[in-house]
């Protein structure tokens, strides 16, 4: 499974892929709006340390708007994914992008005909929000086997993109449930390291090699 940090923070970004487990990034204006910096400078300044694909969204809700914009940020960078809401505008959009080869990214996306409509019209990512639905009291992880299995079914070239991660456990149930990216906000990837049992052997390592007195330099 594919790792995309879910963040506009340079730094945490820049970190992140220093360590070699990330493939991508994913934004959206709540994310930039943090940051507090300009949209398009930060999407650039992302897309020159991340080499793989970078999803910026558009701020418009009608088609002829989110083409514009999206064409727009298509030209910031060649990893640029355009990122489109689930609606049909946003769909009939998807479709413009599919056609002219620009990848894309369809989020908030609740529900397997959704993911199936948006696989109809080309998308490059269908981003099904885990945790919100968990917030509601249905169960995420199961919209995303009920996704896989239709595109398994039918051969369906989008991927999915297992969003609105909550925590270490939403990773592994995704992998289990067969999404291909996880986009994941920087806390939860570095708790996927965490054991106790990796703290406290290794701390028992440590102290059973200083009672050696010796150094390996």
């Amino acid at each position: 499974m594919k790792f995309f940090v879910d963040t506009a923070e340079i730094k945490d970004i820049r970190d992140l892929y220093e360590t070699g487990l990330l493939d991508g990034v994913t934004t959206n204006p709540s994310l930039v709006a943090k940051s507090g910096r300009n949209f398009k400078e930060v999407i650039r300044e992302i897309c020159e340390i991340v080499p793989g694909p970078v999803s910026a969204e558009v701020a418009a809700t009608d088609h002829a708007g989110m083409v514009a914009e999206g064409e727009h940020l298509a030209k910031i960078a060649d990893n640029v994914v355009i990122k489109l809401p689930l609606t049909f505008e946003g769909l009939r959009a998807c479709r413009h992008f599919s056609q002219k080869g620009i990848k894309t990214n369809v989020t908030l996306c609740f529900s397997a005909n959704q993911a199936l409509l948006a696989a109809k019209v080309g998308a490059t990512y269908i981003s099904p929000f885990i945790g919100r639905l968990d917030d509601i009291n249905l169960e995420g992880m199961q919209l995303i086997r009920d996704i896989r299995q239709i595109y398994d079914n039918y051969n369906f070239s989008t991927e999915i993109l297992a969003a609105s991660i909550r925590s270490a456990n939403h990773v592994t149930e995704a992998a289990l449930a067969g999404a291909d990216v996880a986009t994941i906000p920087p806390a939860v990837i570095y708790k996927l390291a965490d054991h106790p049992l990796t703290k406290s052997g290794l701390e028992q390592f440590v102290k059973d090699w200083k009672s050696t007195g010796q150094s390996i330099l």
